[in-house]
This record gives C-alpha cells, sequence and structure tokens, in this order.
C-alpha cells in the first residue's frame, strides 16, 4: 500500500507556484491577488480559509479576507461580491460554503464573475468543463486529478465509481474521470443514496472516490485487492484522548481498506491540501485568462 500524500504534494505545487510568482515579479507583473469572503464563525470554515490565507502567504500571493456578521443580508453580500467582480486588482475570489440559511447559495454562485470563480463553481465554468474548454475546474476535483497525475496512477481503461453526486465534487469528479486525458478515460459509475446494490458495484471497481461525509461509510468487505482509494470525506467526531476534543474521520474506514489498497489517501493530509493547493493554481490561471 502506498500512501497518496496530499500534504507532501501541495507543498511541492506551492514551491513551483512560489517561483512562478517570482518570475512574474521579476518580469514587472504584480502577484496573483485571492480573495475569500466568509460569512459567520463556522469553525471548519474559519479553519479552511485561514489555510488558504497562509497558502497565499506561503507562494508569495496577495490575499483578502472578507469577514461578514451571519446575520448579513443577501443583498449586502451580493453588492461585496459585485465589488469583487468590479475591482481590478483581485484576480479571483471564493465565497466560503456553508452559507446561512437565509442566503441563497445559487444566487450567490452565479453573481461571481466566472472570469474571477477560482473555485470554479459557476456554470459558465462547469460547461466549459463539460465541453472541454479552457475553464476553472472546481477546487477539489482539479486536486484529486492532481494527486493521481503526480503519483503515476494509471486510470485509462480502468472502472471508476464515484460515490456521492454533489456538484461541488461527486458530479464533476465523474465527468473529469471520464474525459479523453492523461487523468481520464476511465469507465464511471457514479453512485448515490438511491442506488441498488452498491457493495456490488464497487467490489469491481478499480478506482474509488468517495465524497458522502458519512464517516467510515466504505469498509473492507466493498472493495477488491488492489483497489485505488480516495477519500474526500471529512467529519469531526468526538474525542476525549484528543486536546482539540475531536478527531477527523474520512468516508473509508482507514485501517482495514488500506490493508486491501494499492493507494489510498489519508484524512486528514490526502484530499484537502490537494483542495487549496487546486485553489491556488486556479489564482495563477486568472493571471493567464485575462
Amino acid at each position: 500500500m502506498i500512501l497518496l500524500d496530499g500534504k507532501k504534494t501541495s507543498n511541492e505545487i506551492k514551491e513551483e507556484i512560489a517561483k512562478k510568482v517570482v518570475e512574474l515579479k521579476s518580469q514587472g507583473k504584480k502577484a496573483p491577488h485571492l480573495a475569500a469572503v466568509i460569512v459567520g464563525e463556522n469553525g471548519a470554515s474559519l479553519t479552511y480559509v485561514n489555510a488558504k490565507v497562509k497558502a497565499c502567504e506561503k507562494v508569495g500571493f496577495d490575499s483578502t479576507l472578507v469577514s461578514l456578521p451571519i446575520d448579513v443580508s443577501e443583498a449586502d453580500l451580493l453588492s461585496k461580491i459585485d465589488e469583487l467582480n468590479n475591482d481590478d486588482n483581485i484576480d479571483g475570489f471564493i465565497v466560503q460554503l456553508p452559507l446561512p440559511d437565509h442566503i441563497d447559495e445559487h444566487k450567490v454562485t452565479l453573481a461571481v464573475n466566472p472570469m474571477k470563480d477560482v473555485d470554479g463553481f459557476h456554470p459558465e465554468n462547469l460547461g466549459r468543463m463539460m465541453l472541454g474548454l479552457p475553464c476553472f475546474l472546481p477546487a477539489t476535483p482539479a486536486g484529486i486529478l492532481e494527486l493521481l497525475d503526480r503519483y503515476d496512477i494509471e486510470t485509462s481503461g480502468k472502472s471508476c465509481v464515484v460515490i456521492g453526486r454533489s456538484h461541488i465534487v461527486g458530479s464533476p469528479m465523474s465527468v473529469l474521470m471520464a474525459r479523453n486525458t492523461k487523468v481520464g478515460n476511465c469507465t464511471v459509475t457514479l453512485t448515490h443514496s438511491r442506488t441498488q446494490n452498491l457493495e456490488q458495484i464497487t467490489r469491481e471497481a478499480d478506482i474509488i472516490i468517495v465524497a458522502l461525509g458519512k464517516a467510515e461509510f466504505l469498509t473492507a468487505d466493498m472493495v477488491k485487492e488492489g483497489v485505488v482509494i480516495v477519500d474526500v470525506g471529512i467529519t469531526r467526531v468526538a474525542d476525549d484522548s484528543k486536546k482539540s476534543g475531536f478527531k477527523l474521520l474520512g468516508d473509508v474506514k482507514f485501517e482495514e481498506v488500506a490493508a486491501k489498497s494499492s493507494y489510498i489517501t489519508p484524512v486528514p493530509g490526502g484530499v484537502g491540501p490537494m483542495t487549496i493547493a487546486s485553489l491556488m493554481l486556479n489564482t495563477l490561471q486568472a493571471i493567464d485568462m485575462k
């Protein structure tokens, strides 16, 4: 079993980006500028956004953090998005999800300028992805592709099962793994809550990408020997033995599934760091797209 080390790989990518930023500055160009909008004080969201800010510092990007109160009106949030859309100094920005119930996430997603949508959530970017046109790929799926690529994992002709059909990970992942690209050319099965005989489907898979948000959902009896496992899930579970009071679990029962895997991502330290690295790559791409 080989660990797909997202932390190590993301650091390598950040070092590559940092060198490109130095080159940009040597040519008299400005450093890429990423902004993040966060509403309220959700612990997981704050941790994730702070990690993005630190990543910007590491690669030499400028960054702006826009913190809005939990009771901010939808109109005021949309106004802030419009301001960022029209700020030539901002190359890309993200609006951290989830948003409070009184705010329509779809309306917010549509309000972001597709040319600054470095999360890759806007329908225009998703549509261009479907057609294989230049676009911002959704950050988590793009990070998974990068991880598979850098570990030279053969995907062509393989059976890939994606568990979970979210618009953020599962659905775009299924499209990307089927594309006629180096990391792609899989026969993809997209499974979800209505799928029947899931265990039968997963036991035939060469590659399984799990994005459910259900702790330790995938167990050893659901996979075959030599499978490649990508665990996107991350759930906080109470643990009094930890200083933080909780531990992080993925969607895969790691120890028992790892014993049957050829490659597997850990949680934490797998897909999460790759998502942030992809966000940095998308922001760098935004400079070129201008």
